[in-house]
């Protein structure tokens, strides 16, 4: 049965995990820069792919429950995703 409120609808309007490895030495380090700064590690990568996507003029749409999903995470999560 193909109803619009399909479980794949639902599942493309949820956020999607990106995992980076990177050495734990390093990741210390971010994370405590971080947060010396008041903003968590995510909220920073975050706009590191917005201001990358931006330099290449890459476009793309935001959807609202992205949106609904960041603004819970905070002021700089709720910038364009």
């Amino acid at each position: 049965m193909n109803m619009s409120g399909s479980r794949n609808d639902r599942m493309e309007d949820k956020p999607a995990r990106l995992t980076v490895l990177i050495a734990a030495e390093k990741k210390k380090a971010f994370e405590a820069l971080c947060a010396s700064q008041d903003i968590t590690a995510s909220q920073v990568v975050r706009q590191l792919i917005r201001d990358y996507l931006a330099r290449h003029g890459v476009t793309y749409t935001v959807n609202s429950a992205a949106r609904a999903a960041a603004s819970s995470q905070g002021p700089a999560a709720n910038e364009s995703n």
